[in-house]
């Protein structure tokens, strides 16, 4: 269903950036998909076959209003419901932030760190992160005591590990294994 998905990502992504609406979509999907995950009866009553497609149209159309929706996402989640990929929109919109990254040219980073960043920390390791990758990249913070004093920093699948625990841990194996 990954293929199906982003093709309704690729879809979703090529609207937002010609409309300069891109921030805003992704935040209306968000917030819609929250919705489906705060009531479980939303969800059953757009995923039920047994519901007539008008009746998930106009809570569609009620909730869309409710949100503040633009008439882009109006219109997206119309076609997904008379598609009947309500169930997907989840992986979509996974695939539709992923899409949007990927032709902003956006780069995201987790960074662990042992104590929280002042701004001229966060902005200095934001610097040296876009010259590894030769992306804009943007950071999530996340603290960990348990690291002593650096940082840790996830990039997709690459793991930079300054952390003193890290540099402890070499060390102690390399005094074991002498």
């Amino acid at each position: 269903m990954k293929i199906v998905a982003d093709r309704y990502a690729d879809a979703l992504a090529d609207v937002a950036l010609a409309q300069n609406a891109a921030s805003q979509v992704r935040r209306e999907l968000a917030d819609f998909l929250a919705l489906m995950h705060e009531s479980p009866e939303l969800r059953v009553l757009l995923e039920n076959p047994a519901v007539p497609r008008a009746s998930k149209r106009g809570v569609i159309e009620a909730l869309a209003a409710r949100l503040g929706a633009s008439q882009v996402m109006r219109n997206f989640l119309l076609v997904v419901l008379d598609r009947r990929r309500i169930a997907l929109l989840a992986e979509i919109e996974a695939a539709f932030a992923e899409k949007l990254d990927q032709r902003q040219g956006i780069t995201r980073a987790d960074v662990t760190t042992a104590h929280a960043l002042d701004d001229a920390e966060r902005k200095r390791l934001c610097g040296v992160l876009e010259q590894i990758t030769g992306r804009h990249v943007e950071p999530e913070y996340r603290l960990d005591a348990g690291l002593i004093a650096g940082a840790v920093v996830r990039i997709g699948s690459t793991i930079y590990d300054g952390s003193v625990r890290a540099q402890l841990e070499r060390l102690r194996a390399q005094l074991v294994s002498r």
